[in-house]
C-alpha cells in the first residue's frame, strides 16, 4: 500500500474519519490495527517480525529498568541488541556474507559450498529495527523511562506513516506523543496537508520521471557518452532526494493531520558547503542515530585526532551497509568517511583564508562552495547508484574520456531534467533564504494559489502513474 496510490488515499480517508470520532485511548488501538492492515498489506508474514521485535524490547525495557544489579541490566540490553541485529543480519546480509566468503575461501583452494536462501527483505526492517534498538539503549543509559503499556509501545514501533521508510523516530519525541492525548487544529491540519501534497509532487512528478533518465543510463552497458551520464548522475541526486524526502514529507503530513509532530529528516541538504553540514541536513534521522549510538560510544573525537578518524571511518563504512547487502554501499560509506576526515583534515586551513563577509561576493562565494560540494555528493550519488564496481569505473571513464555532444539526444535530455527540477529549486531557494521549510506557507494568499496551482497541474499532466515504489522501501 503505497503513499502515492488511491489504494492508500481511500485507507487513509477511512483511518482518519474513525480518528476524529473516537476518544484518545481507541484512537491508538485504531491506529495500531490500521498500522498492522498497513503493514501486512505487503505480505502479512512480515508482521511476525514486527511482534517479535515489539514484544522483545517491551520486556526488556521493563526488566532493563527493574534490575538491581548493573550485570542484569546489561544482559537485558544484550539481549535486545542481539536478536534485532540477529533477525536483520539474517534476512539482510546472509546470503551477501555466504557468498563473499565462499569467493575469500575460493582464493586459498578451500572449497565451500554454504548453504544459500530464497529470502524476502521485509520492507522497512532496518528502520524499525533501529528504532526500538533506540528505547532499550535510552532506557539503559537512564535517559528514558519504560512504558509498562503493551499496545501504546506496540504504536510506537509500528505507526504506519513513518513505519516504512523513517524518519527512524526516538521513543523520547514519539512515545509521550502517543501516551498523551493530542489535539487535532486547523493549522496542523493545514500544515499536514500541505506537506502531503509537496511530498506528492516530490515523488510523483520529480523522482519518478527523474527515474527514467537515470535508469535509462545505469540500466544500460558500455561504453557511455560521458554528457548523458552525467546528467543522470546529476538527475539521480534529485531523483533520491525527492523520493526519500517526498516520503518523509508525506509521513509528517499524516502525522500533523492527526496531531501528532513527526521529526524533520531532510533540511535542504543541497544547500551544504561541506560534508559536516551535509550530513546534518540528510537523512537527518539516521545521521543523528549514528553518531549517538555508534559514533560516541566508539569514543567519538575524544581520545584524539587518529581514534577520531578511526570512528568516523567504522561510523560511515556500517552506515553504507545499512543501506544494503553490496559492495557498492560499503564503498559509499568508505567516500562519506573520506569526505567526513578530509575536511576535518582541511578545516583549520580553510579558517584561515579570508572569504567575504557580506554583499554580493559573499553570496558568489558561497554558492561556489554549494556548487563544488553538489559536485562531490554526486560522485557519492554514482557510487551509491552503481550495479557494479566495474560500472563506476566505465561511467567515470565516459565523463573523462568520452564527453560527447550529441545534437538532439542530449538537448531533449537536458530540456527534460530541467523541466522537472526548477519548481524544486525555485521553493527550495526560498526556504534557503527565509530559513524556514514551510516557506510557503506564510507567502501571500495569491501567491500561493498559483504555487499550488501549478504543482496541481504539474502532477496531473506529467505525473507518474501507478504508484512506483519509494527508493528507500529496499533498505
Amino acid at each position: 500500500m503505497l503513499f502515492n496510490s488511491l489504494q492508500f488515499a481511500i485507507f487513509f480517508i477511512i483511518v482518519y474519519s474513525l480518528y476524529l470520532v473516537l476518544n484518545h485511548r481507541w484512537q491508538n488501538r485504531m491506529l495500531l490495527v490500521a498500522s498492522y492492515v498497513f503493514y501486512g498489506s505487503w505480505d502479512w508474514r512480515f508482521l511476525s517480525l514486527i511482534i517479535i521485535s515489539t514484544v522483545l524490547d517491551f520486556y526488556c525495557g521493563l526488566k532493563i529498568k527493574s534490575s538491581v544489579t548493573v550485570k542484569r541490566r546489561k544482559f537485558f540490553l544484550f539481549l535486545s541488541i542481539l536478536v534485532n541485529l540477529s533477525i536483520l543480519g539474517f534476512f539482510k546480509y546472509f546470503n551477501f556474507f555466504s557468498s563473499n566468503l565462499q569467493v575469500l575461501l575460493t582464493n586459498f583452494n578451500i572449497a565451500l559450498e554454504p548453504r544459500f536462501f530464497q529470502i524476502i527483505l521485509p520492507l522497512g526492517i532496518s528502520f524499525y529495527t533501529f528504532q526500538t534498538m533506540s528505547y532499550t539503549i535510552d532506557i539503559y543509559r537512564g535517559k528514558l523511562e519504560p512504558t509498562n503499556k503493551f499496545f501504546d509501545f506496540a504504536l510506537f514501533v509500528a505507526f504506519f506513516p513513518q513505519l516504512v521508510a523513517g524518519p527512524i523516530e526516538r521513543a523520547k519525541h514519539l512515545l509521550p506523543q502517543i501516551l498523551s492525548p493530542r489535539q487535532v487544529t486547523l493549522p496542523k491540519f493545514y500544515t499536514g496537508c500541505y506537506l502531503i501534497f509537496w511530498g506528492l509532487f516530490q515523488k510523483v512528478f520529480i523522482a519518478d520521471n527523474l527515474a527514467r533518465l537515470v535508469d535509462g543510463v545505469f540500466g544500460s552497458q558500455p561504453p557511455y557518452n560521458g554528457f548523458t551520464a552525467l546528467i543522470s548522475i546529476y538527475a539521480f541526486a534529485f531523483q533520491i532526494f525527492c523520493d526519500f524526502a517526498g516520503y518523509s514529507n508525506i509521513a509528517r503530513g499524516l502525522g500533523s493531520c492527526m496531531g501528532f509532530d513527526i521529526m524533520v529528516n531532510f533540511n535542504l541538504p543541497y544547500f551544504a558547503t561541506n560534508p559536516r553540514q551535509f550530513w546534518q541536513r540528510w537523512h537527518i534521522s539516521l545521521s543523528s542515530w549514528l553518531r549517538d549510538y555508534l559514533y560516541i560510544p566508539l569514543g567519538g573525537n575524544r581520545h584524539g585526532n587518529y581514534a577520531t578518524y578511526r570512528n568516523i571511518a567504522i561510523t560511515m563504512l556500517l552506515g553504507g551497509l545499512w543501506h544494503g547487502a553490496s559492495w557498492t554501499f560499503v564503498l559509499w560509506g568508505a567516500y562519506q568517511a573520506i569526505l567526513l576526515i578530509g575536511y576535518r583534515l582541511i578545516s583549520p586551513f580553510l579558517e584561515r583564508i579570508h572569504s567575504p563577509r557580506n554583499g554580493l561576493a559573499a553570496r558568489v562565494w558561497r554558492l561556489i562552495r554549494i556548487i563544488f560540494f553538489f559536485h562531490l555528493i554526486c560522485l557519492g550519488w554514482l557510487i551509491f547508484r552503481a550495479q557494479s564496481l566495474t560500472q563506476i569505473v566505465s561511467i567515470l571513464q565516459g565523463i573523462f574520456g568520452n564527453f560527447q555532444l550529441i545534437t538532439g539526444w542530449e538537448n531533449l535530455i537536458r530540456t527534460r531534467f530541467i523541466m522537472f527540477v526548477w519548481l524544486l529549486l525555485a521553493i527550495q531557494y526560498l526556504q534557503y533564504r527565509k530559513d524556514d521549510l514551510l516557506a510557503v506557507l506564510k507567502l501571500p494568499a495569491l501567491i500561493r494559489g498559483v504555487i499550488y496551482f501549478i504543482i496541481y497541474y504539474l502532477i496531473m499532466v506529467y505525473g507518474v502513474e501507478g504508484g512506483k515504489e519509494f527508493i528507500y522501501f529496499v533498505f
